[in-house]
């Protein structure tokens, strides 16, 4: 009786899947300079590899629900743009668009087995930006070189692919060929032009993504549960992220991080030397026994990177090992360069344990770590829970009182990054609720209880209403009244006198009533900001004063 009620719930929180056609996609339904739009009303089941063709483009409506056929080599199943294609896949929290299995019915959170891998191939995205091969040109792997739209790389570092935003990509790794599984979403000398934004690749049998060069700029991205490694880089890769969250199975996962820098020559120029803030990388567990959690994080052949604000926890083996050859290319040299920076970072729980010299065996490693210009920290994140099931026990946000409250660094004003006041992937809001199979298939902690115990009434108000906080001026807390006529999805901000967005106090779909938030501000500096509510095509905004 409860599977059926959940089946009817998720029905209609996604109305579209209860209706609709199976519509049977095949390499040659998307030609040159044609304009696809794929609607929620159907489901598309992708049969082997097709290409969004250059010049044409593929518009995805938010809430299309995309199949990938079950296959290996030639007959696997994937969606692949090429260079000069664009993809424009833009959902919502609430109508995000999936990528799944053939036998995934997306209505039933119980129907696949929680180690389903491997089912269909996956997302790839191929464009012009510079890559550090000889050749400049690469053609991805799995893709016959006799088929020249696997071919990647050029001088555009603007390039774009297109936009993807709220999409969620399940099952897939499916192997294509010479013992390579597709990741979940591959970026092929990806453009800086390209909108990558709410991200989730989930039990995909290869890593969740993988960069080869490029500047594509990512946030908000989940590797949840994948075989292998869940970020890996090559090629030169230059791109920004922010909001980069990793959780591996107990039982699977190489590295959270696996980063390789040039391939043919190794020291191939551009130098790969990506820019993260605020990461969460959680591995298979301190104490999971998992041999392949070797190393937290690998960086080899040149590869520089740099994380900043960012948590490392929960790993079966050391921290981090950096490449250190006795002759030839190797990436302690981007070390001593400076291309390699881990500052503001907290590092804690790994299974070869949290001394120094246990989490970063190597000395000069251990040395450039331990630095207190750098400012990490080797304690207990408090994070509200860890789970690996599907039990309603994964929140990756700190408790009150934890560390990653305190430490961070200021983010590039550079209007790609999001300042924050916290260290890691999530504050106080979890962006992961609600569009994501973490939140579908009851892994996540329903974060929404927050408001809802926090409702003052549940008789719906005459009119909106967003009241003057109180108190005002405030030190530390404030509390923040709202009032909505009707339901909907309701975003409560912070911001301070730059624009710059400093908190999000709510971000999820209420119904009619009246509310109060709390906001915190023990981490900010005394002065005006901004707050605003928005629900559907009304916003509100109000000033407020924090005086210490």
């Amino acid at each position: 009786m409860f599977r059926k009620w959940i089946s009817i719930f998720m029905m209609l929180l996604f109305p579209a899947l209860a209706f609709g056609s199976n519509i049977d996609i095949h390499d040659n339904d998307i030609q040159p300079g044609d304009h696809v739009v794929w609607t929620s009303d159907n489901t598309y089941i992708l049969h082997g590899f097709v290409f969004v063709d250059s010049t044409a483009t593929l518009t995805i409506e938010p809430g299309t629900i995309i199949k990938g056929s079950p296959g290996q080599g030639a007959s696997a199943s994937a969606l692949i743009v090429p260079r000069g294609g664009k993809i424009f896949a833009e959902g919502t929290v609430d109508h995000p668009i999936i990528f799944t299995a053939l036998a995934d019915d997306v209505t039933d959170p119980n129907d696949m087995p929680l180690d389903a891998r491997g089912l269909w191939g996956g997302v790839i995205l191929l464009g012009r930006a510079q890559i550090n091969t000889a050749a400049r040109v690469g053609q991805i792997e799995g893709i016959p070189s006799t088929e020249p739209r696997g071919a990647y790389g050029g001088t555009d570092d603007d390039d774009t692919s297109g936009v993807m935003k709220y999409v969620s990509i399940r099952y897939g790794g499916t192997d294509i060929g010479a013992g390579n599984e597709i990741n979940g979403l591959t970026f092929g000398a990806v453009g800086r032009g390209t909108t990558i934004d709410y991200i989730e690749v989930l039990n995909n049998k290869d890593d969740g993504y993988e960069w080869f060069g490029g500047t594509v700029q990512t946030k908000h991205l989940i590797s949840a549960f994948n075989a292998d490694d869940g970020f890996d880089y090559d090629e030169g890769f230059r791109g920004k992220g922010q909001f980069w969250f990793v959780i591996q199975s107990d039982v699977l996962g190489n590295r959270m991080g696996e980063h390789d820098g040039g391939t043919v020559p190794e020291d191939g120029k551009p130098y790969a030397i990506p820019e993260i803030y605020n990461a969460t990388y959680i591995g298979s567990g301190k104490n999971s026994g998992n041999a392949a959690n070797d190393h937290g994080i690998i960086m080899r052949d040149n590869a520089g990177g740099k994380y900043y604000n960012s948590l490392f926890t929960d790993f079966a083996g050391d921290a981090l090992n950096i490449e250190d050859l006795a002759s030839g290319e190797d990436s302690r040299a981007r070390l001593a360069a400076g291309d390699i920076v881990y500052q503001n970072d907290i590092w804690f729980g790994f299974g070869a344990g949290d001394a120094a010299d246990q989490m970063f065996p190597q000395d000069f490693v251990r040395t450039a770590m331990t630095d207190a210009a750098n400012n990490n920290r080797f304690v207990d994140p408090q994070l509200e829970g860890i789970s690996r099931t599907n039990d309603g026990n994964l929140d990756p946000r700190p408790k009150a009182g934890s560390p990653l409250w305190t430490g961070y660094t200021t983010v590039p004003n550079d209007g790609f990054f999001t300042p924050v006041n916290y260290v890691g992937a999530f504050g106080s809001f979890d962006w992961a609720e609600g569009w994501t199979a973490l939140s579908q298939l009851g892994f996540l902690k329903k974060s929404s209880t927050a408001v809802e115990e926090n409702r003052l009434s549940e008789t719906a108000p005459n009119t909106f209403e967003l009241k003057q906080n109180y108190p005002n001026p405030f030190n530390p807390v404030t509390q923040i009244s709202f009032a909505l006529p009707v339901g909907g999805h309701a975003e409560l901000t912070v911001f301070n006198l730059m624009g710059q967005k400093v908190a999000e106090l709510v971000n999820e779909r209420l119904n009619a009533g009246a509310y109060k938030a709390l906001w915190n501000a023990a981490n900010m500096p005394s002065g005006i900001y901004i707050y605003q509510l928005i629900i559907g095509a009304h916003r509100f905004t109000k000033k407020m004063t924090l005086m210490k």
